[in-house]
């Protein structure tokens, strides 16, 4: 066998096909030049596939001396398993008929140990064109295939690891904006299985108005343009509820700049931006807000209870029936306020919490439009409901959205003239209930749409009726709203268009945990709220403001109770000397001597060891109501206190003189 000419390529290239092989002086040039040749086995064969040529590279890649190989067949190179598919067979057979074969595989050296190698095997052939044998180039290519079997790991270690993040949604998407991979995390935010999800367009996580502004396509516009692009916003999840969620888009491209797609990570930042508005909120806002909220229900206390006593004389006049009505619906209005402004303090603190449980959507409606209706009445305003034929139920708390869409109701009614119509459009829409509340008010001025459900926040420059509030209702409704996991949101055509509110809450929701309601009064107390009347009682009232104690006395009295009003904590004490009442009911915020050391003094008394003592303050939060039971009293009455709340602590303390 002569060896091959000098066009046997070392890697890859194409030698001339039915070149014979050189004689002479070049086929000893050419032996000189591949002798040497240690990073590549080269090495010819017969036509049988025996090996009959041996250099330097073969020798050091293959562990086989040139006496040990040669007139061996190449297949002692392969695996077992290569060979009993007739792998080597197959490489020869198709080098001849092609002319050349490459191929990537495990070899083995003569040690036994495997190594990775590329082969190139060229068909040589006579003048005639007749097989004269094959030229083989083998490279050891087991240091690259390790290195790239180690990035293989080192992917596949990353995928795990980003598979297994579940507080971060993290995927991919295709240029398209397509979803194609979905992690844990994604899972856990977005509420997407991957079957689910792969494949949909990432804009299914966008609120309606976002998708209809062109919002998904701008993000990836400006990825695109930018290379990542950082944003914050709402996000709807699979249930339909929302969050706010921090994305960071980062645009993917291959070796020569194009794009293959974005890298998509998610945040929720639900909480965290709460928190955020909560630190807005000072400690001097929620101090001044709790006693701005105690020095109005104040004077309101004496002018109900003035209000109640008018009710229970005989009407000398219609106009003064009359006058009396609207007294006391004014009264209720500014209780609402001041409860409002309650409600904004136990917001800006965290301290509300829902009582979730299954509700009939209808029933909230029914009872908003009930408690808005002194407010449209007056004005005879209509208020239109649109309800689906098929009921709808939902997870909530019955009490807050009642609240929600009264103060809506209230809001349209306040800035819509006389007469008008209201809509209350009730709605399911994917994933959701929208409730829509629309008027024919004087509308919103472009630019105020986000800004009017800020704390205190009022437009006065727009015509219409004044009748501003405190500016409070709508941050209650948002609050309220997104501790739901909804939206709420307000559009306008303009000013003199009228407005539309449009909430949008999930149907279904993990209930939180309630709180217990807590029952005061054995169960003897209990049956005695239910018999009709309450017996004449001894009663002490201690204020200090004049006024309320006087005006309760008055009410008091007129229901057939012996009433003392004492002005002062020493006042008190002097009067007990020779009256021992029945009921002690003494305001918390009295100066030099407050409530809580009136009380102390008193209960030295030994004659007023069966007397009932109630506390009578302007604030009622859950902190309150347990301070003052620490400190003994029985009952906790905020100003201004209801007829009917009186008539039950007397109606406590009258159980206790039951034999």
């Amino acid at each position: 066998m002569t060896t091959p000419d000098s066009g046997i390529a070392l890697h890859g290239s194409q030698p001339p096909t039915h070149s014979p092989p050189p004689e002479g002086h070049s086929g000893r040039r050419f032996e000189a030049l591949v002798e040497p040749i240690e990073d590549y086995a080269i090495f010819l064969l017969d036509k049988e596939g025996r090996v009959v040529s041996w250099n330097r590279g073969a020798a050091r890649i293959k562990g086989y001396a040139a006496h040990e190989i040669i007139g061996e067949h190449f297949s002692r190179f392969y695996t077992d398993e290569a060979n009993a598919r007739r792998w080597p067979e197959h490489e020869l057979e198709q080098a001849a008929l092609h002319g050349r074969f490459m191929d990537e595989g495990w070899r083995v050296r003569k040690d036994g140990s495997m190594f990775w190698v590329n082969v190139v095997i060229t068909a040589l052939r006579e003048h005639d064109g007749t097989l004269g044998g094959f030229a083989k180039v083998t490279r050891d290519l087991t240091d690259e295939r390790r290195q790239v079997e180690a990035l293989r790991l080192s992917e596949e270690r990353f995928r795990l690891l980003v598979e297994s993040v579940s507080d971060y949604a993290i995927f991919m998407l295709d240029p398209e904006g397509r979803v194609v991979s979905w992690n844990t995390g994604a899972t856990n935010l977005n509420g997407y299985r991957p079957a689910e999800i792969v494949g949909q367009h990432f804009s299914v996580f966008f609120p309606p108005e976002d998708i209809s502004a062109g919002i998904p396509e701008r993000e990836l516009r400006l990825t695109r343009e930018r290379g990542r692009f950082v944003t914050e916003g709402w996000r709807v999840r699979k249930d339909g509820s929302m969050f706010w969620g921090a994305v960071t888009l980062t645009a993917v491209r291959d070796g020569h700049g194009h794009l293959t797609g974005f890298a998509k990570v998610t945040r929720d930042m639900t909480e965290s931006r709460r928190n955020d508005e909560l630190e807005h909120s000072s400690e001097q806002m929620k101090q001044f807000l709790a006693m701005l909220a105690h020095e109005l229900r104040n004077p309101l206390a004496p002018v109900r209870n003035a209000v109640a006593t008018m009710r229970l004389m005989e009407s000398p006049s219609p106009e003064i029936e009359s006058a009396r009505e609207m007294i006391d619906r004014q009264i209720t209005h500014l209780t609402r306020l001041v409860d409002d402004l309650l409600d904004v303090g136990r917001i800006t603190s965290g301290k509300i919490e829902l009582r979730e449980a299954p509700l009939d959507v209808a029933d909230v409606i029914a009872h908003a439009i009930a408690a808005a209706q002194p407010f449209t009445a007056a004005r005879a305003q209509r208020v239109e409901v649109r309800l689906p034929a098929t009921p709808l139920s939902m997870t909530g708390d019955h009490t807050r959205l009642v609240q929600v869409v009264q103060n809506l109701l209230h809001n349209a009614s306040k800035f819509s003239p006389d007469a008008s119509v209201i809509v209350v459009d009730v709605q399911a829409i994917p994933r959701a209930l929208q409730i829509q509340v629309r008027d024919e008010g004087r509308g919103l001025r472009p630019g105020t749409f986000e800004a009017i459900f800020g704390l205190f926040s009022q437009d006065r420059s727009m015509p219409g009726p004044i009748e501003n509030g405190l500016g409070i209702g709508l941050m209650l409704c948002r609050s309220l709203v997104e501790l739901h996991g909804g939206t709420i949101s307000a559009t306008s055509d303009g000013p003199g268009t009228g407005s539309t509110f449009t909430i949008r809450l999930p149907f279904a929701r993990a209930a939180t945990h309630a709180l217990p309601v807590r029952l005061t009064g054995s169960v003897a107390e209990l049956a005695a709220l239910a018999e009709n009347g309450v017996p004449a009682l001894r009663v002490l009232i201690v204020d200090d403001n004049r006024d309320s104690a006087d005006s309760l006395a008055m009410l008091l009295e007129l229901k057939g109770h012996d009433v003392r009003a004492a002005y002062s904590a020493g006042q008190a004490r002097e009067t007990v000397n020779g009256f021992t009442p029945d009921a002690a009911l003494i305001d918390i915020a009295m100066p030099e001597v407050d409530g809580y050391a009136t009380l102390r003094e008193l209960r030295t008394v030994a004659a007023l060891g069966n007397t009932l003592f109630a506390a009578m303050t302007g604030f009622g939060q859950a902190a309150d109501v347990e301070q003052t039971r620490a400190a003994g009293f029985e009952k906790h009455l905020v100003k201004p206190v209801d007829v009917e709340l009186f008539d039950e602590v007397l109606a406590l303390a009258a159980a206790r003189r039951l034999p």
